[in-house]
């Protein structure tokens, strides 16, 4: 009430942490969410694991390769959970009364994003586990472990801020989840699943060209002690362009939705 008053404007540093330790409270309060993050993919890994490995792989080595796709999927999940949060906030007037305070009123939406980093990557690091008891069984270093995780983290980025942008193009927090679930679907036309040599000519170009798959490639070679060739350069800048590109649409949204800062 002071800063206030005092007509003071608080840090960056401080607005933040606010704003991270708000988004921070909500996702422990919505534990249904989290649960679901992390449920959802694991019975995803089980069920090619168990009921479609032996089909697709009878060598029994098939949860070697569906990992990295079940890892890009859980943190799509969760990821898609951000649209849903920014929309509620934008529509509930929360933002307004934000406004009338001496505070940069889109930290909100950062506060959003990494809340929803970390709580992606706690629900990664639960999967891989499951994965490490079902059989997985990865060949990497230390070294190839930190390197997976920074571009495990950097798609989790790039994607949380790609929904946040959906949650302030959206009306309704229903319209944000039916927008955030079709992005869900780019890890089924990608090496995910199946080797991308398995699909049709006309669905290879898709698998071949879009953004997951040089992720998971890239994922997938560190974790199992792979050649990552160039993948790691598409999965970077496929990344990057992604993340760029969501925070500035996310900021002309949300100037032009709030009105202001």
């Amino acid at each position: 009430m002071n800063l206030i008053t005092q007509n003071k404007k608080p840090s960056l540093i401080m607005t933040g942490s606010v704003f991270i330790g708000r988004s921070v409270l909500h996702s422990l309060r919505n534990t249904e969410a989290l649960i679901m993050a992390i449920i959802l993919p694991i019975m995803l890994m089980l069920l090619f694991t168990y009921v479609f490995g032996g089909a697709i792989d009878p060598s029994g080595h098939y949860v070697n390769y569906v990992v990295p796709g079940i890892i890009l999927l859980c943190a799509g999940f969760g990821s898609s959970s951000t649209a849903v949060d920014v929309t509620t906030d934008m529509t509930n007037g929360i933002i307004d009364r934000f406004r009338t305070m001496p505070i940069r009123s889109m930290n909100v939406i950062t506060g959003h994003v990494v809340a929803s980093l970390a709580r992606n990557l706690l629900a990664t690091s639960v999967v891989i586990i499951i994965a490490l008891l079902v059989g997985f069984r990865p060949a990497a270093s230390l070294v190839s472990w930190l390197a997976a995780v920074g571009v495990i983290a950097l798609f989790i980025l790039a994607f949380t801020w790609l929904f946040a942008a959906i949650g302030l193009v959206a009306s309704t927090p229903a319209a944000a989840s039916g927008y955030g679930f079709v992005l869900l679907f780019l890890p089924y036309l990608s090496s995910a699943f199946v080797p991308i040599s398995t699909m049709p000519k006309w669905l290879q170009g898709i698998a071949e060209n879009q953004p997951i798959t040089p992720v998971i490639e890239t994922i997938r070679s560190f974790l199992l002690g792979g050649a990552v060739g160039d993948h790691i350069w598409w999965a970077i800048g496929w990344c990057l362009l992604i993340l760029i590109g969501s925070i500035i649409w996310s900021t002309w949204l949300f100037k032009k939705k709030a009105g202001r800062r």
